[in-house]
């Protein structure tokens, strides 16, 4: 068997930084594995490329949850990069922290090491912001460019009005000393380009002779011997291979994927596994438990105007066409939009002390995730639960990786989200009606009554879905947690030479976007591992 001094399970938004991070050292050998492709097509490259690629689950894992009865029996989507840079290649590039209490709540939770404080130096690591550059919350000299939108819809300033109508003040910096207020996004791009952490870390790094990035690799299972990770078995273009690990696996396979590795690995609640035939290594009731994610809403508006918007119409596809050529000669136009151009943190109520919502403006009509079209134009206003109470879980379907999890979120589950979401829809819905939308508000293609909240909790539980934000799976908590399933250094209790570094760890979900966090816990993870003594 091959070996490696270190073996990354997953190339996607932390995986890719662990990889590049640790074989910045030229004496240790690093082998990054990816199910996926290298991440290189122009559906990843062109921003606007995601709108087509992700619906039609390009690039992706194309998960669906289990039937929810939150949503009237629904499956949700559930979309995960299955490409080098992973979910980083096929969002909507925002990069959004979250308030500084986010993450004070992960430390007061029993993970010293985890505060704002801590954790700031890590995403200032990563970042080279173009905008803020003379920022304290902000670096300079990082890999991962952040920046404003080369080319925003006008409309992105009409909704900037309309906040402001209704009394919530203007945003510099979303990433800044103040967390709430409205704001131009910020974005991962590079002149016109998305930036994903494939673009960012692995690719510029590729001609390292200590890096070894594999992609095509299906990850089937953690080898262990007892109790300590020795390696990983995987599958490539119809063949079983393996690679060792000297000193550690580091699993960075998703908050999907990496409960999923561990359970068909024999790490996991020890009833389940043994009910699919799979011999516990150790028996971790927290590994596929806490999950969380961001439940959305949407808001859609026909337009009275066909400008400033995209939309299916002959004047929609002659802005294409041009914003194609724009963006093939100059990087410019219309395909270097995130689609969500501008946002706000708000409260559902005056009595919230930190923003518990937050909403953004889509360039166009985003019905269903872009899955149904519609003729015309519109836009669009995706709001959703900052911190939702609604835990759920992950379990396995079969003992074989190939075959999708059985995801559970349990959307509604706690009477708080539907409760705070209604609120935050009234809100929302005072914005979206505020005098600066009149010359474009057109019809809802979604009603809400304003004035009916059982009618909004009916809408909701109809149209409401995921916002992309899956964590917790994999929950890092203190020794006297049962559910923790790493310690605050990332490692797996119970065994050795075994880290995990994604989204998993979340023990809560950040207020918003959750991709700068998940790339700084791989910057944090890379610390942790080549620095044991010099990061708490």
């Amino acid at each position: 068997m091959e070996g490696f001094d270190y073996v990354v399970v997953g190339g996607g938004s932390a995986g890719c930084v662990v990889a590049s991070r640790l074989s910045e050292d030229p004496s240790v050998r690093v082998c990054l594995l990816e199910a996926g492709g290298e991440g290189r097509d122009v559906l990843i490259r062109a921003p606007l490329g995601f709108a087509v690629a992700m619906p039609a689950g390009i690039n992706s894992w194309d998960y669906q949850t289990v039937p929810q009865p939150g949503f009237n029996g629904r499956r949700g989507f559930q979309p995960r990069g299955k490409v080098l840079g992973g979910s980083s290649a096929i969002n909507a590039m925002i990069y959004a922290r979250g308030p500084r209490s986010d993450y004070d709540n992960w430390a007061a939770l029993g993970n010293p090491g985890w505060g704002y404080d801590d954790v700031l130096p890590y995403f200032k690591k990563s970042e080279c912001n173009a905008i803020h550059r003379d920022s304290p919350f902000h670096g300079v000299d990082g890999p991962l460019h952040v920046t404003n939108l080369r080319s925003p819809s006008p409309l992105n300033d009409v909704f900037l009005d309309a906040c402001q109508e209704q009394g919530i003040p203007f945003n510099p910096d979303l990433n800044g000393a103040q967390h709430h207020g409205c704001y131009h996004v910020q974005v991962t791009q590079k002149d016109g380009e998305r930036l994903s952490t494939a673009a960012a870390f692995i690719h510029p790094n590729l001609d390292r002779p200590n890096l070894d990035v594999r992609t095509g690799a299906h990850i089937t299972r953690v080898l262990f011997e007892q109790r300590r990770a020795t390696g990983v078995e995987y599958t490539c273009d119809g063949e079983t291979r393996s690679v060792g690990a000297r000193h550690e696996v580091v699993m960075s396979a998703g908050a999907f994927g990496t409960p999923q590795i561990l359970m068909a690995s024999g790490l996991g609640p020890g009833a389940h596994l043994q009910g699919l035939g799979i011999t516990p290594v150790l028996d971790a009731p927290g590994i596929g438990q806490n999950l969380q994610d961001h439940i959305s809403a949407l808001l859609i508006y026909r337009a009275r105007v066909d400008e400033d918007t995209v939309g299916i119409s002959a004047a929609g596809v002659a802005r294409l066409i041009k914003g194609a050529w724009m963006w093939r000669r100059h990087r410019t136009g219309l395909l270097t939009s995130c689609a969500a151009e501008s946002g706000v943190y708000y409260r559902s109520s005056p009595e919230v002390e930190v923003s518990d919502m937050e909403m953004e403006l889509i360039v166009g009509i985003g019905d269903d995730h872009g899955r149904k079209l519609h003729l015309g134009h519109g836009y669009s206003a995706h709001l959703l639960l900052a911190r939702p109470k609604s835990v759920g879980e992950v379990r396995l379907a079969s003992p074989d990786t190939h075959v999708a999890p059985l995801i559970d979120p349990r959307y509604f589950s706690h009477p708080y989200d539907m409760e705070t979401l209604v609120k935050g829809t009234q809100v929302a819905l005072d914005i979206m009606g505020s005098a600066a939308f009149d010359r474009y508000r057109g019809e809802m293609l979604i009603h809400y009554d304003r004035n009916d909240p059982r009618q909004i909790e009916e809408t909701l539980r109809a149209h409401a879905d995921t916002e992309y934000h899956v964590c917790g799976t994999a929950k890092m908590g203190p020794d006297d947690d049962p559910m923790a399933v790493v310690d605050p250094q990332l490692r797996v209790r119970g065994v050795s030479g075994l880290r995990i570094a994604d989204a998993s760890v979340m023990p809560c979900v950040p207020s918003n976007n959750i991709n700068a966090a998940v790339i700084m816990i791989g910057e944090k993870c890379a610390d942790l591992i080549a620095h044991p003594t010099s990061v708490p």
